[in-house]
């Protein structure tokens, strides 16, 4: 089993090519924040007691996402492989995650971060908002304030990778197949 964080500030990129990756290699795809805003949107305690840190771009609490986590990564053992998006956000999760899969016995393979600048982020946010209906996707304050909060505590992730010589960083600034080419020439030699 192939297990990828696909990485990123928000907007990068990573639902568009995790879709993509699902469809060429079969995988399974984990969006945390997806998981999070279904429930936000079913209106479940879960979602009610992170939706004041959704709404003002904030992180969801550490032991919440692992929570998610470890669910699904126990529903998902017998697959050909899982995309972790949006997860792990701090270093926290990253050595509670590597704590998950250890018990699985299916270690993080790699991670493929989507580097993008910060302006061009902001631009693909303030356009996705006209089909996401998300009010975190609107207001080019809390925008910035997500990619600020992406840069002081999720970047930092990339760190606890590289020591682990699985992280690559991949431009984000291109066609989709243009990244998603890029990613493929990352996966394929593991496969």
């Amino acid at each position: 089993m192939l297990n990828i964080v696909l990485f990123g500030p928000p907007g990068a990129g990573k639902g568009t090519q995790a879709a993509k990756l699902v469809e060429k290699y079969g995988f399974h795809h984990l969006s945390t924040g997806e998981v999070i805003r279904e429930e936000i949107r079913q209106g479940t305690p879960l979602g009610m007691s992170v939706k004041g840190y959704i709404d003002q771009g904030h992180l969801a609490p550490d032991n919440l996402v692992i929570d998610i986590i470890a669910d699904y990564v126990a529903r998902h053992k017998e697959c050909k492989g899982n995309i972790f998006d949006g997860f792990p956000r701090t270093t926290l999760q990253a050595e509670a995650f590597d704590r998950i899969m250890e018990q699985h016995g299916t270690p993080v393979n790699l991670m493929l971060s989507l580097e993008v600048h910060d302006e061009e982020l902001i631009r693909r946010i303030l356009i996705r908002s006209k089909d996401s209906g998300r009010a975190d996707d609107c207001d080019e304050a809390v925008i910035r304030n997500r990619i600020d909060v992406y840069k002081a505590q999720t970047a930092i992730v990339a760190d606890y990778y590289k020591k682990q010589g699985k992280y690559h960083a991949v431009n984000g600034i291109g066609t989709v197949d243009e990244i998603f080419a890029a990613l493929c020439s990352y996966i394929d030699p593991l496969l």
